[in-house]
Formats: structure tokens, sequence, C-alpha cells
């Protein structure tokens, strides 16, 4: 087994609620993994309420999809 060494601030450490020094590769995918699916996130609901989708009921987003659809088939 091979050994990878990572630091990182102590301001980072706390944000992600670190509670051990050592992590399975396995434990640091997962951190890293929720953080980046957690920014994602965010960077959506930033671009909702940019675009005004935000604001939108799931009928009428579903009603946008199926026009969209609409449009694609009658192109082809």
């Amino acid at each position: 087994m091979r050994t990878l060494n990572v630091s990182i601030s102590d301001i980072e450490y706390n944000k992600f609620g670190l509670k051990e020094e050592k992590l399975t590769f396995t434990d640091f995918v997962d951190l890293v993994s929720k953080e980046l699916t957690r920014q994602n996130l965010n960077k959506c609901l930033e671009l909702a309420d940019k675009y005004g989708i935000s604001k939108m009921t799931m009928d009428e987003i579903t009603n946008e999809v199926k026009a969209v659809r609409k449009n694609a088939k009658n192109r082809n």
C-alpha cells in the first residue's frame, strides 16, 4: 500500500469537519465529491436565479421541456 500526503489549511480542516488526520482514499474521494456536488448545486441555484428559472413551477418547467422536445422533433 502507498501513502499519499495532502496538506490543507486549518480553515479547510474545520470546514470539512475532519476529526482524524488520516483518511482512507475512499473517504477522501467521498469528501471531495460532496464538496464538488455542493459547489455545483450552488452554481445551479445562481444560474436559476439569474435566468428566472427559480420562479417557475414544475408544471411550467415540464411544459417548457415538452415544447423544446416537440420543436426538436419537428426540425428532423
